[in-house]
């Protein structure tokens, strides 16, 4: 790798020309990092919901050419001035959200929001220039939340890579960079179920299947899988789901239905459908006194949340998470040593496998709900 440092490297990458249509594979230059930028060579990647959505740019800000993709592990391959944390050789996992270490949010406890790299999704440049790392004949291809993991080579800036374990397959650990931290942070690190509680899951996609990997880790004793598709629970059970609520099948409100199976209500709950109703089922059906409720999924922006006040008066709480608490750079090492440890099962989540040259099969997959996570390796 030592042959690039500081030239311009040119590599395959998945270009979007345009909103929903076919990626096309093109010859990119991608140019050396600047300062506080690492430019890494992505080993493999994976497709998530949040690239589909944002590709189909139905009501989002369209950015076009655009390179997505951001579950991903690679290679430091150079890093910019300034660069101390990472070197040449080192593993690391890119994020779509950033942990300067310097902000008032990346020093607080309590906080995993980094004021100065928390995600954009508008923004397709770098933050040190405002330009693309990414070109075509001279012509800049925009950068995504930061990270543009369907390219063979991508510059990001340090504080949006965790650095890991070499020792840990690539292959499994790139899908902590998103939505399974996600999930498992939402349980672990927010609900936080104790030992033998009950524990309710809103939607069993790839997040809401995280979350219920969590609470079996946590050691629930009941996990209870709501959901509209009844095809999912099977899938479901692999990862701790004890039982199944379709709230299509029932003439009440499901939150009433989850009350009576559970005397009362449930220990805890985590909704990860982004659906407002959902939303105020997860809430009203924790048990007064010590019920936790967590909202994961993200709600469209005219949504409004509707619930008495008493559900706070008699005790139940309600709270919100953005990736899982987790800091990227403190905390997400420790998730990739879980997986070392056997703590937690990444590869029931990885259903399907492709090359980049077929990298429009990932989005057939995820589009036909075939997917809960497509590898794709750069190589080929």
């Amino acid at each position: 790798m030592s042959s690039t440092v500081g030239k311009v490297i040119r590599c395959k990458a998945a270009v979007a020309w345009e909103a929903g249509k076919p990626l096309v594979i093109e010859e990119v230059e991608v140019a050396p990092p600047q300062a506080m930028e690492v430019r890494v060579k992505i080993v493999v990647t994976a497709l998530c919901h949040t690239d589909v959505y944002f590709w189909e740019a139905k009501g989002q800000t369209p950015v076009f050419p655009r390179i997505f993709g951001h579950e991903a592990a690679g290679i430091v391959e150079s890093v910019g001035e300034g660069v101390t944390e990472l070197k040449p050789g080192d593993h690391v996992l890119p994020v779509f959200t950033g942990e300067c270490k310097e902000c008032r949010h990346c020093k607080s406890e309590e906080s995993n929001m980094c004021d100065l790299l928390r995600i954009n999704t508008d923004r397709g440049v770098m933050l040190n220039d405002g330009k693309s790392r990414f070109s075509i004949n001279g012509k800049p291809i925009y950068h995504f939340v930061g990270t543009s993991t369907f390219s063979q080579y991508s510059v990001i800036h340090v504080g949006c890579l965790a650095k890991i374990n070499p020792a840990a397959p690539m292959d499994k650990v790139c899908i902590l960079s998103c939505g399974v931290s996600t999930g498992l942070g939402a349980t672990l690190n927010v609900a936080k179920p104790p030992k033998g509680s009950t524990v309710a899951i809103f939607g069993l996609g790839a997040v809401g299947l995280s979350a219920a990997e969590g609470a079996r880790i946590a050691g629930a004793s009941r996990i209870i899988g709501v959901d509209l598709n009844p095809k999912r629970f099977d899938e479901a059970k692999k990862f701790g789901v004890t039982e199944f609520v379709n709230p299509k099948d029932h003439h009440k409100p499901v939150q009433e239905v989850l009350a009576e199976m559970t005397d009362g209500g449930v220990d805890r709950s985590i909704e990860c459908t982004g659906s407002v109703n959902a939303m105020i089922s997860a809430f009203e059906c924790v048990h007064d006194g010590w019920g936790v409720a967590v909202l994961v999924g993200v709600p469209n922006k005219d949504d409004a949340f509707k619930t008495h006040p008493m559900n706070f008066l008699n005790e139940k709480t309600l709270k919100g998470t953005f990736f899982g608490n987790y800091k990227p750079r403190t905390d997400l090492p420790n998730v990739v040593e879980m997986y070392m440890r056997k703590e937690l099962k990444l590869e029931k989540f990885i259903t399907h496998e492709v090359r980049l040259s077929e990298i429009n099969k990932a989005f057939d997959y995820m589009l036909k709900g075939e997917s809960l996570r497509c590898i794709i390796r750069m190589d080929g």
